[in-house]
């Protein structure tokens, strides 16, 4: 029996830390790499050691361990002190899939993933320079990359055709990162400082197109033909001063002229209409030139429309979300909301739930003791009814508590403070998640601005045989060339007994 264990013993050696286990154990996950070992012909496909009896790989030892793991025990785990990138690459390279990973350890390897997609949404974080000179083009993105990271690209001239294709395609590029994105260029800051100042410019004026100091009420005199008689009527009316109306025409104006630039130097069009700050720039626009152009008419419907157009004026105010092309906190913002979708509708869900509970019982007990002469019992509370007490359920579990509704009754001040205790808690629970969200896109967004370019070239070569550039062209291949066991040493540093074994070649 002892005979019969040591000819199923294998010993596999990753990246010099030595690992012992059985062939029926390999077997037990068959098409993967290491199940390929258990094979009788497996020495001659893979880096085998006669002498020393065992096989040898350059992949990550902290990893293989996990992975062993989950041959012995059917149970893959993630470790929590390996980068996800790395754990996925690993898994790609032994043959496993990743859905196999435990559902305790999900969340943690797919964190990797969340962070690389809201960092490329934070693209742009540093300055680039459009005169970079360099030959060398960077490596290919992959397909799927966000406005900003092309923007990057564009900016970078960091495409094949960059630098020899035709003249349209190169200011294109350079124009639409000019506009797009405030980090690319020296000049496109300054574009973006003008937008910035023309967009708070516009906001201001909005706000005080309200005011009465800047609306004075003259007297307007309309002719009226009645009976073949000329009728005069004089009629108040409001009217906003002209140099407001100037300032914003101003500011529509640059407003249009950015909108024409970078829908037309916009390297893709369809995204472009269907991104939701174009729409927003557009609806800002728009009701300005219709205002200009029905106003001189005299028609009563032109009237209605101009003053329909006026009510209408509100959505220049959507122009403030404009700043998150500049300001990366509100970015930071929008994608913390945006990840929290789930936690605002269980917010919403709890908070609909305790409205509803709270106004009814409110409404019944405040009928406790009433007056027995009054016949609907409400006389001596401002709970006239069940759909009044969700305004007071709504103000009260959000513990704004403005005064306009109260408890006049002991059994009402009791589920009173029932319900402002039921609220606290109710909003408590999902804050901490949005809290978290936002700390985490926060912190990537600090990461990405302050991540220094890479100016380290390194010389391409062929992917070496059992290294990690190999594995990725060798994935799909149930076989590898095998390493002479020349180019494999040892190293063993003071102090430490193990023995780590690399490749001579790297």
């Amino acid at each position: 029996m002892g005979l019969s264990d040591d000819k199923d013993r294998i010993v596999i050696n990753v990246g010099g830390i030595r690992h012992q286990t059985y062939r029926s154990t390999l077997r037990t996950l068959p098409g993967t790499r290491l199940s390929w070992l258990a094979e009788p012909d497996a020495p001659n496909h893979f880096d085998y050691d006669a002498k020393i009896e065992e096989f040898f790989f350059d992949r990550h030892p902290g990893v293989f361990a996990h992975i062993l793991n989950y041959y012995r025990t059917g149970k893959l785990h993630c470790p929590a002190d390996v980068c996800g990138p790395l754990y996925e690459e690993e898994l790609a390279f032994w043959g496993i899939d990743e859905t196999d990973v435990e559902p305790c350890c999900w969340m943690t390897y797919r964190q990797h993933r969340e962070a690389e997609e809201a960092l490329d949404s934070f693209g742009g974080g540093t300055l680039l320079d459009l005169g970079n000179d360099d030959p060398e083009p960077e490596a290919e993105h992959a397909e799927g990359d966000d406005v900003d990271e092309m923007t990057r690209r564009l900016a970078q001239a960091d495409c094949p055709d960059a630098r020899h294709g035709s003249l349209w395609s190169r200011w294109q590029k350079r124009v639409w990162a000019l506009f797009e994105d405030p980090y690319s260029s020296r000049y496109a800051r300054w574009v973006a400082l003008a937008s910035l100042f023309f967009i708070l410019v516009s906001i201001t004026t909005f706000c005080l197109e309200t005011h009465e100091a800047f609306n004075p009420i003259i007297n307007r005199t309309e002719v009226e033909l009645v009976d073949n008689v000329t009728v005069e009527h004089t009629y108040p009316e409001v009217e906003t001063v002209a140099y407001l109306t100037y300032i914003e025409g101003v500011c529509v104006v640059w407003f249009t002229f950015e909108f024409l630039m970078r829908i037309t130097f916009c390297p893709n069009k369809l995204d472009f209409i269907r991104n939701a700050l174009n729409i927003i720039d557009f609806v800002a626009i728009l009701p300005f030139y219709l205002e200009v152009g029905l106003s001189g008419l005299s028609s009563k419907a032109a009237k209605d429309v101009l003053g329909f157009l006026r009510v209408v004026r509100f959505v220049r105010i959507l122009r403030i979300f404009k700043l998150t092309r500049h300001f990366v906190g509100l970015r930071v913002l929008g994608h913390t909301l945006r990840a929290s979708t789930n936690e605002f509708l269980l917010l919403i869900i709890f908070l609909a739930l305790g409205v509803l509970i709270f106004a009814t019982m409110i409404y019944y007990a405040e009928r406790i003791g009433a007056n027995p002469n009054d016949p609907r019992a409400s006389d001596h509370t401002h709970f006239k009814n069940i759909p009044i007490g969700f305004w007071w359920a709504v103000v009260t579990m959000t513990t704004l508590g403005y005064g306009d509704m109260y408890p006049q009754t002991t059994s009402g001040m009791l589920v009173g403070a029932l319900c402002a205790l039921a609220g606290v808690l109710t909003i408590a629970m999902p804050v901490p998640v949005i809290v978290n969200n936002f700390g985490m896109y926060y912190s990537l967004a600090m990461a990405k601005q302050k991540l220094p370019k890479k100016k380290n070239r390194h010389i391409p070569r062929a992917p070496q045989p059992g290294s990690p550039n190999y594995c990725k062209s060798s994935i799909s291949s149930q076989h590898q060339s095998p390493i002479p066991h020349d180019d494999v040493f040892e190293i063993k540093f003071q102090g430490d007994n193990t023995r780590h074994t690399l490749c001579n070649r790297l």
